[in-house]
């Protein structure tokens, strides 16, 4: 495994690692991913909707993606296509994930693969990788970013030489600059002054923090196959069916990262039912257990991720919600482990009553979340919308919090 600096990795908020994969394996993992997106395009036909074209989203997605770890994916890894999954278990990955991170044994979130499209659709917008409307604030992740480091780790990996990827270095801290804004108002497609574009051969890779200001400049015809990803504490790949075809080592990893995702559900559950029951000291005591090693501001965004996560198991009881927009209403339908949202079956955990309870706790912190008017900052995936894109409640802790629910 490389040595790595991490200390300019937590600065920059981006590392291009050389050989991610070992020259050795790359054309293993291509073949192994060609027979994937051969199998996946076969699937878009037959999933095609009325006026799609006859290639469905292959033909017509501007960059078309295969999603590993979840259905039907999921079912079809065999001998043949080992390698697409096996290859997270690389050291240069996994190890440097897991240093990046600061834990000892990284767990693969979500694995992807991004693919060209048929035609040329040129640039996409420069972006963040979250969604306050659903997350949280930037705020909130600078400042645990800052305190604890990252939670989540984003890799590139592409398999053919690539330099797709955009970057600004340092933005994974900071709010956008005015000259950011005004460049993004009037033009999201184009190259930011400070961008540093990322040249890598097939088998490098560029990991990064996943609130860093990053672009996709150019999603052309030309052949592209770029793995996808990346680390957590906790995977979110439910379906472990495709392990037996995996090596003894790589299956195990699987297996340990998934009871690893379970223990924290039921974490989640136990936090839960402490703001049910108004207890203060288990509520601190389960956030400890879910992100150990994190401070106040940890915790402060943990909670402002369970906030929309209770908000969720409330929507699974009595959907719509008065007042709940949309987009968000939407979003919060599906699991997010990353976020502590573990989806509609965790919500069966709790009864209708207990639903409303947790909701009524969370409420005035949703409110604290949101502004009087609709508002928007470039550089995010959502339009404008009455959530914060940047601010934190002002000067509110988890104390605060816990003290609301006498209220």
């Amino acid at each position: 495994m490389q040595t790595i600096d991490r200390e300019r990795f937590l600065e920059e908020g981006y590392l291009v690692v050389k050989e991610a994969i070992p020259p050795e394996k790359l054309q293993d993992v291509r073949r192994a991913y060609e027979t994937l997106v051969d199998r996946q395009r076969e699937n878009w036909k037959a999933m095609r909707k009325e006026g799609d074209p006859p290639g469905g989203e292959w033909e017509s997605s501007p960059q078309p993606r295969l999603m590993l770890n979840r259905p039907p994916l999921a079912s079809v890894i065999s001998r043949e296509t080992a390698p697409a999954a096996e290859v997270w278990l690389e050291p240069n990955i996994h190890g440097i994930s897991s240093q990046l991170l600061g834990v000892a044994d990284a767990s693969v979130t979500e694995m992807m693969m991004m693919c060209n499209p048929v035609r040329d659709h040129g640039p996409a917008k420069w972006h963040r990788d979250h969604h306050p409307i659903d997350t949280a604030p930037l705020k909130g992740y600078i400042d645990d970013i800052l305190e604890g480091g990252p939670r989540y780790v984003q890799w590139n990996i592409p398999l053919y030489d690539d330099n797709v990827l955009w970057v600004i270095p340092g933005s994974h801290i900071r709010f956008n600059t005015k000259e950011e804004n005004e460049y993004l108002l009037a033009d999201p497609c184009q190259p930011l002054p400070n961008g540093v574009r990322t040249h890598l051969e097939g088998g490098d890779g560029v990991v990064y923090i996943l609130p860093i200001l990053h672009w996709g400049s150019n999603y052309s015809p030309r052949l592209r196959r770029t793995v996808h990803g990346g680390f957590s504490t906790h995977t979110s790949i439910d379906d472990l069916s495709f392990v037996e075809h995996l090596s003894a080592g790589a299956a195990a990893a699987f297996r340990r990262w998934n009871d690893r995702s379970r223990e924290m559900m039921e974490y989640s559950e136990v936090v839960f039912r402490a703001v049910v029951e108004c207890d203060g000291e288990a509520y601190i005591e389960a956030l400890n257990r879910l992100h150990p090693e994190r401070g106040e501001k940890g915790r402060l965004l943990s909670t402002v991720f369970l906030c929309k996560a209770a908000l969720a198991i409330r929507l699974a009881k009595h959907a719509p919600y008065p007042h709940v927009p949309d987009e968000l209403s939407r979003r919060l339908r599906g699991a997010h482990p990353i976020t502590l949202s573990w989806g509609p079956d965790f919500a069966g955990r709790f009864s209708e009553s207990e639903a409303e309870t947790l909701w009524k706790r969370f409420e005035p912190l949703d409110r604290l979340l949101r502004s009087k008017a609709e508002h928007f900052v470039p550089g995010f995936q959502s339009g404008p919308m009455k959530y914060h894109f940047n601010e934190m409640p002002e000067n509110f802790t988890t104390s605060d919090f816990i003290a609301g629910w006498a209220s």
